[in-house]
C-alpha cells in the first residue's frame, strides 16, 4: 500500500474544515433569514391589528430620565426621546406629547416614580394610565432596553393591550393621601406608646396592669407627675380619674416602683416624641376636614340620626365629626353597617372615592380587593384557591370590621362565628370582609338600603338551609320525612 503524502493530507484536511465551516455558516445564514421571517410575519399581523388608540404615547418611567415614544416617524423609525425627570423635564415632556397631538399616555408602575408624572399629565389634560407591570414586559429572549421598553408600551397600548391600575379621581387623590398619612403617623405615634411601657417596666411600675391605656387621662397626668420629680406612689395614685375601674389601692401597689434616672429619661423622651405626634395628627385632621367639606354635595339630605357611642374617645381618634362629614360627601351612612366605624368608613372613601361604577359588577370589586378565591386549576384539578396576595387597603380596613364582629349579636357576628367554627379565624374574616364589600357595593352603586338583621334571623334561616339539606338527602335515600303535628311535637321528649 502506497504512502500518502503528508502535504496532500493536510490539504485535504484544511478542504474538509472549510466545508464544514461553510455548511455551518449555511445554517447559520438559514436560521437568522428565518427568524426575520418570523418577526416580520408578527408585525405584520400586529400591524393588521385594529388600532384603539391612533393618538397613543408610552413612557418608560425612571428616577433620573423618562423615555417616551409617540409612534413612528414617516419612514417607518420609531420616534422616541429621553427626558429628565425633573419639573423641568416633565414641562418639555408635556409640550413634546402636545406637538404630536397625543391624547392618551400609558406608563407602566414604578412606585412613586410613576405617580408625579401621572399626575403632571392629569392636570395637562391627557387621559394618563398606569398599567401593572406584568402587562407590559418584553417578550422573553428579546434584548431589553429603557427606549425599547417604551416603544413596546406604546405599541401594546396603541392596539389597547393594557390594562389600567384602578386611580380615584383628583380630589380622591389628595383625600387618599392625607388620610394615608394620618395612619402612618399613628402607627409612628405607637411605637413611642410601646417605649413609654418598656420605661415603665424598667422601672417595674406596673400601669400596664391597672390601666388600659398609658395614654388614657389617668396614664398621662401620672406619666408626667413621674416626669416632673414625683416619687410618692399615693400622690400619684390620686391622680386617678373617677372613670377608672381599679381602685387607689391597687394603683398605689402598682406604682411601688424603682426609678433609675436613665429609664426616666428615656420616658421623657418617649412622651415627647408622642406628644409631637398627636400634634401632627391634629393638622392632618384639620387638612382632612377642609378637603371633605370641599368635596360635599350640594343636594339637600335628612338630618342624621344620632349614634350611641360604644367606646370612650381615644388620642388618636379624629377630632371632627368624621360621620357626618362623610355622610354629607355620599349621601349615606356607612357606619349603619355592622363593623364598619367611622376610621373604617374614611379609609374606605378615600382608597375607593365615590364613583363605584369603574368595577362593573359586584364580582370584579370583590376580585380587585382580593377577598375572594384565587383559582388555579390545571388538567382538571385544583391547585390553588387562595385569595390573591396583595396590600390593598381597603381590603385591610374590610378585614378589621370584619374581626370587630366576633362578640355582635347581629347576623354578620353570628355568621363570622359560625365560619370561624368551620375554617378557622382567618378564613372567616376574609369570608365576612367579602360579605361586607358586597354590602358596600350595592350601597355605594345602586343605593340599595341596608337592612339590618339580628342572630335569631341567621339562626332561622341556617335551621331552614340544615332542614331543606336533610329533606333532599332522605328523599335520595328513598325515605320521606313529615314533620309532627305542633302538639305531639310539644309531647316529644327534648334532648339534654
Amino acid at each position: 500500500m502506497a504512502k500518502r503524502n503528508p502535504q496532500q493530507e493536510q490539504a485535504d484536511l484544511r478542504e474538509a474544515r472549510k466545508k464544514v465551516r461553510e455548511r455551518a455558516s449555511q445554517r447559520h445564514a438559514e436560521f437568522h433569514a428565518r427568524k426575520e421571517h418570523e418577526q416580520v410575519a408578527e408585525q405584520a399581523k400586529m400591524t393588521a391589528m385594529p388600532i384603539h388608540h391612533e393618538h397613543a404615547a408610552g413612557i418608560d418611567v425612571g428616577d433620573a430620565s423618562h423615555w417616551v415614544c409617540v409612534g413612528n416617524h414617516p419612514d417607518g423609525t420609531p420616534n422616541v426621546r429621553e427626558f429628565p425627570a425633573h419639573t423641568a423635564g416633565l414641562r418639555q415632556l408635556v409640550e413634546w406629547l402636545k406637538q404630536w397631538q397625543i391624547t392618551t399616555v400609558a406608563m407602566e408602575a414604578t412606585g412613586v416614580y410613576a405617580h408625579v408624572l401621572f399626575l403632571t399629565l392629569i392636570e395637562q389634560g391627557f387621559h394618563a394610565l398606569i398599567t401593572p407591570p406584568q402587562f407590559a414586559r418584553q417578550i422573553k429572549g428579546r434584548p431589553k432596553t429603557d427606549k425599547r421598553d417604551c416603544q413596546w408600551i406604546q405599541r401594546l397600548h396603541m392596539l389597547g393591550f393594557l390594562p389600567t391600575v384602578f386611580q380615584p379621581d383628583e380630589a380622591t387623590q389628595t383625600l387618599r393621601d392625607y388620610v394615608r398619612q394620618r395612619a402612618n403617623h399613628v402607627r409612628l405615634s405607637g411605637q413611642h406608646i410601646q417605649r413609654m411601657q418598656k420605661a415603665c417596666i424598667l422601672m417595674n411600675l406596673k400601669l400596664t396592669t391597672v390601666l388600659g391605656d398609658i395614654t388614657g387621662v389617668t396614664g398621662l397626668k401620672i406619666i408626667r407627675a413621674i416626669i416632673k420629680g414625683e416619687r410618692d406612689a399615693k400622690t400619684l395614685a390620686a391622680l386617678r380619674d373617677r372613670r377608672c375601674k381599679h381602685t387607689v389601692a391597687e394603683i398605689v401597689e402598682a406604682l411601688d416602683g424603682r426609678y433609675r434616672p436613665e429609664h426616666v429619661m428615656e420616658l421623657k423622651c418617649a412622651l415627647a416624641m408622642w406628644e409631637s405626634y398627636q400634634k401632627v395628627i391634629a393638622n392632618l385632621d384639620e387638612c382632612i376636614s377642609q378637603q371633605l367639606n370641599a368635596m360635599r354635595k350640594s343636594t339637600g339630605l335628612p338630618p342624621l340620626s344620632k349614634k350611641t357611642r360604644v367606646r370612650g374617645r381615644k388620642p388618636h381618634d379624629p377630632r371632627f365629626d368624621v360621620r357626618a362629614a362623610l355622610y354629607h360627601l355620599v349621601g349615606i351612612d356607612l357606619t349603619s353597617i355592622e363593623g364598619i366605624d367611622e376610621i373604617h368608613a374614611l379609609t374606605l372613601i378615600s382608597e375607593l372615592g365615590t364613583d363605584f361604577t369603574k368595577w362593573p359588577t359586584v364580582k370584579h370589586f370583590a376580585s380587585w380587593l382580593g377577598l375572594c378565591p384565587n383559582w388555579k386549576k390545571t388538567g382538571g384539578k385544583v391547585k390553588s384557591s387562595a385569595t390573591r396576595k396583595g396590600k390593598n387597603r381597603a381590603a385591610t380596613a374590610l378585614r378589621l370590621a370584619a374581626w370587630s364582629l366576633m362578640r355582635s349579636k347581629s347576623y354578620l357576628g353570628a355568621y363570622l362565628r359560625r365560619q370561624r367554627g368551620r375554617l378557622g379565624a382567618p378564613k372567616a374574616i376574609t369570608a365576612t370582609a367579602h360579605k361586607l364589600a358586597r354590602i358596600l357595593y350595592n350601597l355605594m352603586r345602586y343605593g340599595v338600603e341596608y337592612m339590618q338583621k339580628t342572630e335569631a334571623e341567621y339562626a332561622e334561616q341556617e335551621r331552614a338551609r340544615q332542614e331543606k339539606s336533610f329533606h333532599r338527602r332522605a328523599r335520595e335515600l328513598g325515605y320521606e320525612v313529615h314533620r309532627p303535628p305542633a302538639k305531639d311535637a310539644e309531647a316529644m321528649p327534648q334532648l339534654a
